[in-house]
Formats: structure tokens, sequence, C-alpha cells
């Protein structure tokens, strides 16, 4: 019999906890004994890591000139839906409810489509029973026994479906003409007191919350008191399996109180759009035409760990693929000289010379 392998005193034993964790439609196991939660955005779980941690908070910074950061929010609340984890979302907005209403529908996968297109010709076709067999056994490998993926790709121009909202916690606050933050406080440690790590209910809950700092509100001016709330929310967070993601207006608030909100969060996101005829940013940048604007990635949630997170790149464009999927792409720069050009990760020169050949020091 092996002698068991001495543990060292600073590494800790995460095989007990991962083995009594399963395996859960919607999260995904990651270093450390961290357990993660999918963006919506498959793009953004990649050069996130694998997706938001769970009780983690991600802040979201609005640009004033396009709501695009509505994108992350849609993308986020339906990749829940869709996993059938509790969803509470609150906004500035008279109806809530109204929203949802514009939350985007999974698109069926590769796999799915192939599947459905193999028996509509099999219909029309005489095929072998031996041969027959083979196809049931792709099928069932597709459908992955009728589970969902951990991040699906959303079609923006089709709502999601009726059947998602159906047996769903679905709560929604309207933050409009309220003076304090004390009843929404109430009803979010409420929430994610469901969703206790102690409670052995570890099916992932979402927060949403939309333009905090609006002036539609009438808490926008006490910043101490939605100081006070997003630091509590924090301390929530952190013993719940949930995850919240607040949007907010830096430019409608002062820089100081900005970046008080920036260091209570785990993860900062960006949003920056891009003017419809900017000539000199498209000689710049390579698929100018196609791009509807920039996330940058200020800071990575660091769970179980004092290692930082260091990205390939922390700008990317934000581009719709064929006007109905969002994704993400590192930017390119244009070459001066009009060529097509590739991504400045792959260039291999150490000097600026643009000549090809052996190393220049």
């Amino acid at each position: 019999m092996a002698a068991n392998k001495p543990r060292s005193s600073f590494s800790r034993n995460f095989s007990a906890a991962s083995s009594v964790i399963p395996n859960i439609p919607g999260l995904k196991h990651g270093p450390n004994g961290t357990i993660f939660l999918s963006s919506g955005i498959p793009d953004l779980d990649k050069i996130l890591g694998g997706g938001f941690a769970l009780g983690s908070l991600v802040m979201v910074m609005e640009d004033p000139e396009a709501p695009h950061h509505m994108l992350l929010l849609r993308n986020f609340m339906a990749q829940g839906l869709v996993h059938h984890q509790p969803l509470i979302y609150a906004s500035p907005a008279n109806d809530p409810k109204g929203f949802l209403g514009t939350l985007p529908n999974p698109m069926a996968s590769k796999d799915e489509k192939s599947r459905l297109h193999d028996t509509e010709q099999e219909k029309g076709l005489r095929i072998a029973w031996q041969y027959k067999k083979y196809f049931g056994e792709h099928n069932s490998e597709a459908q992955r026994d009728g589970k969902p993926e951990y991040c699906s790709d959303f079609d923006l121009r089709k709502p999601l479906e009726r059947h998602f909202f159906s047996g769903q916690h679905i709560d929604c606050v309207s933050l409009k003409d309220s003076d304090d933050l004390a009843a929404f406080r109430e009803r979010c440690s409420s929430f994610l007191s469901q969703t206790n790590r102690n409670s052995g209910n570890i099916t992932g809950g979402r927060i949403a919350i939309q333009s905090l700092c609006s002036p539609q509100c009438d808490f926008s001016n006490k910043e101490w008191e939605m100081l006070s709330f997003v630091r509590s929310l924090k301390n929530v967070l952190r013993l719940s399996n949930a995850v919240a993601v607040i949007t907010f207006p830096p430019s409608l608030v002062l820089t100081t109180f900005s970046k008080r909100l920036q260091h209570l969060a785990d993860t900062i996101v960006s949003i920056k759009a891009i003017p419809d005829e900017d000539k000199e940013l498209a000689k710049l940048l390579t698929g100018y035409q196609d791009i509807v604007g920039l996330l940058s990635i200020h800071k990575v949630a660091r769970i179980n760990t004092q290692v930082p997170a260091i990205l390939e790149a922390t700008t990317f464009s934000m581009k719709l693929q064929k006007r109905r999927s969002l994704i993400l792409e590192c930017l390119n720069q244009a070459p001066v000289d009009g060529s097509s050009g590739t991504s400045y990760s792959t260039s291999g020169s150490c000097s600026s010379s643009s000549k090809t050949g052996s190393l220049d020091f």
C-alpha cells in the first residue's frame, strides 16, 4: 500500500469540498475551490477565466452616450433563467417587469441544428437499421442529457421564450421614488439567505441592479447610504452562492465616490460607445464598421488566492455577429500600409522594424 503524500501546512485541501459539490448545470469548478457562474457571454467567460465567481460583486461602469451596458445585463439575466437560477432585478424604471420582455433567447447549438436536420432527412430516406443506431448514439451525446450548456449564445433579435419564465423565482424591484435603500437591502438579504452556502443550496443566484446612482432615484445624492448598501451587499454575497452585477454611471457622480464604489467591487468592467462616423478611429482599428463599443476590464475577482490575474489584453471590441449575437474580440490596430494585418499578440519581432527575418535586439 502506497504511503500518503505529506501535505504542506501552506496548502489548502479542496478535494473534500469538490467531492461534496456535484456537477450542477450553470456552474463550473475553477482553481482553488472557486465555482464560476456564467456571465451569459462566452467570450467574457473565457477572458475572466471561467465567468463570475460565486460570492463576488461585479461593477459595470456605464457610458452616458449609449446603453451598451444593457447588453451585459440582458445576457446575464437570460443565462440565469435558462439555468433555472433565482433572479432579482432592480432598476429606476416604473415597471421593471417590462425589461424581462427584452431578454434574448438562446440560439440553437450546432449539434441541435444538425440533429433537427438529420431527423427531417430521415423522414424521407430509408436507412438501414444498423446505421440508424449510430445516429441515435450521436444524438444522445449532443443533447447532453437534456441539460443546457454552461454558457449559451443568445439571439438578441428574439425575445426569451415564455417557458423559461414558468416556475422561476423572479423578483423585480423599482428603485424610482425611493427615499433610501433600507427596504431593498432587506429584500436582497432575504433573497441571498435562500442561497446560503451553509444551507447546501448551490444552484446559484443572480442579482442585477441597473443604474444604481440614477437621478430618478431620490437617494442618488446620498453617497454614504449607497456605499453602505454596496458594502453590506458584498458581505452577504460572500456567504452565499450568488453573484451581483451593479451598473452605475460614473459621469453623474463625483470621482471620489466612483473610486470608492470601484474599491468595493471584485470585478470591474467599463463600457465605451463608439461614434458611428469617426474617421480617425476608423484608421486605427480594423473592422471598425462592425464594432458597436469597447469593453475594458479593470479588475478581476480573486477568490481563495492572492495571486493577481494577468490578462493578455484589457480592452476588447464589442461586435454583433450577423446582428444577432454579442462577441468580444481583441483590438487589432490597422497596419499603415493598408494590408489586412494581424493581432498584436502574434507579432514576433522585438523591434519596431517591419522587416521580417532574424530578431533585431
